[in-house]
């Protein structure tokens, strides 16, 4: 593949640089996360925020879990992850952890 740049790169070597630069393509480097938010009814407490963030950490390819609560009302977990999470296995971990799913927005 040919292209035009004055960068002095050759295309027939596209994984180096003359400068020494190693380029990474998408299938190597970090994977694409995902973002998720789900909205949770009956959290009231701290507690309730970390029954919530142990059982959806449990999920394959969660890096992460935000939960802002709302003790009045739906509380938020946005989760972080490294693939698309099943709206079941969603359903399930906060079952487990003894809450209702009001929404999933993927």
């Amino acid at each position: 593949m040919s292209h035009n740049c004055n960068c002095g790169c050759s295309s027939e070597n596209n994984s180096s640089t003359s400068q020494g630069l190693q380029i990474t393509t998408r299938d190597q480097a970090t994977p694409l996360t995902t973002q998720t938010q789900i909205k949770i009814s009956g959290m009231t407490c701290g507690h309730c925020v970390s029954s919530v963030t142990e059982e959806l950490k449990e999920l394959a390819g969660v890096q992460n879990v935000d939960v802002i609560l709302d003790a009045q009302g739906i509380s938020t977990a946005t989760v972080t992850a490294t693939e698309k999470l099943s709206e079941s296995s969603i359903r399930e971990a906060i079952d487990e952890a003894g809450y209702t799913v009001e929404a999933i927005n993927a």
